[in-house]
């Protein structure tokens, strides 16, 4: 049991840590919108802002939501073994819940931003459970590991081939442009109307639904990943295996640094568009290692019981931040939109996730689950206190919330 309680401590910590990185990385598209966080030149950025700008583009984005997608694979697993001790239905109470993560993340899509991960968690939920989650170990890690060269290949090209693939210069740069005025003062209304119906990229019908169908065998590595690693019971005693982890570390991170910084070294070189992606991914792993390293030596400290907390309430936390950020930098709040530069962005995301440490560590001292993840569990066991109906009585065991 104490293996148990600890493996789960540490999963909703590492999930808690990396809400702080896609807040990081979350925060380029709160202040430049999707589009522009890649067009930064259309911006006046100061030589420090310039320099945090390429530090978050290396060292965060791309490779703190992978951490997310690594844990929801982990926690299917997890969440699997739990219904089946319970002799429930697998398949049914991960339909429900992914159908309810598809709902949350449109909602949140079309009403308040344009940056949603949870519809592509709810569709990558379904992929997994109708493709991967009866599989062996050994295949998620063949499989795992295709995807992942796969993903190395589908960055093939330059940073400025890639950039303009689906659309002109011309017109991104117009879209750009009209996004710093809606965003910057135009109502709820209006914004939400340029975002939904807006679009620089006109891409063809057939085009897109090649994109549909060919996305989850892109961005599915880490998943896969997530799920092998639930299977072979990782994390389950962090600090036996603490030297381990260190060394995967300092291998990973220094190296995937290296691989996702070619990209700014060489802008115009093809090859560094695949060694930028496949670093974004190995880089990730590099700080779940990282972390499980850190939390291993750390495990009864302040921190990581803060971290614990937010993580166990991901999806409010989450979801939170969205409402936070947009009244700051849209035109509906402050208006703060393509102004406030880089470096104070990233001291305004320091202080909303030092709020969320705070409030989250208190949260989980009165409640057991967010209100979220409170109706998650509701619509996904059919029952009003959002536990799953038992078949017959079985030993006390730990929850593995997650927030796919």
């Amino acid at each position: 049991m104490s293996n148990d309680v600890r493996r789960v401590k540490v999963i909703d910590s590492m999930r808690g840590f990396s809400l702080f990185g896609i807040l990081l990385a979350n925060m380029l598209i709160f202040q430049y919108g999707i589009y522009g966080k890649d067009m930064i030149h259309l911006f006046s950025l100061s030589p420090s802002d310039s320099a945090a700008y390429v530090f978050l583009k290396v060292a965060v984005e791309e490779s703190f939501m992978p951490i997310f997608t690594f844990l929801f694979g982990y926690s299917m697993v997890k969440m699997k073994e739990s219904l089946e001790r319970r002799q429930l239905g697998v398949k049914r109470h991960f339909f429900r819940r992914f159908l309810l993560l598809l709902g949350f993340g449109l909602l949140h899509g079309v009403l308040l931003w344009e940056g949603d991960i949870l519809t592509f968690y709810g569709m990558m939920g379904i992929f997994l459970l109708v493709f991967f989650l009866n599989r062996k170990a050994k295949t998620l890690l063949v499989w795992a590991s295709i995807l992942l060269v796969l993903t190395g290949a589908a960055g093939y090209g330059s940073l400025n081939d890639n950039m303009y693939l689906l659309s002109d210069k011309q017109t991104l740069t117009t879209y750009v442009k009209d996004t710093i005025h809606v965003y910057g003062s135009g109502t709820y209304e209006q914004i939400k109307d340029h975002r939904n119906n807006v679009d620089p990229m006109n891409i063809a019908g057939y085009k897109f639904a090649f994109a549909f169908l060919f996305t989850p065998f892109i961005m599915g590595a880490l998943f896969l990943f997530g799920m092998y690693a639930g299977k072979k019971k990782w994390f389950y005693d962090v600090s036996a295996n603490q030297k381990q982890y260190g060394r995967w570390a300092a291998v990973l991170i220094p190296l995937s640094l290296l691989l996702k910084g070619t990209m700014y070294v060489w802008p115009d070189a093809n090859w560094a568009g695949s060694t930028h992606m496949l670093g974004g991914s190995l880089l990730s792993l590099g700080y779940v290692a990282g972390f499980a390293w850190v939390y291993a030596r750390c495990e009864r400290s302040f921190l990581m019981k803060a971290f614990e907390s937010v993580g166990r309430i991901s999806l409010s936390n989450y979801l939170m931040q969205t409402v936070i950020c947009t009244t700051i930098f849209y035109g509906y709040g402050l208006g703060y939109f393509g102004k406030l530069g880089m470096i104070a962005g990233i001291f305004v995301c320091i202080g909303i996730y030092g709020i969320q440490l705070i409030v989250s560590y208190v949260y989980v001292q009165k409640f057991q689950t967010g209100p979220l993840e409170k109706l998650l569990r509701i619509w996904t066991n059919f029952s009003w206190n959002g536990k799953p109906k038992e078949k017959k009585a079985l030993p006390e065991e730990v929850n593995h919330p997650f927030v796919g």
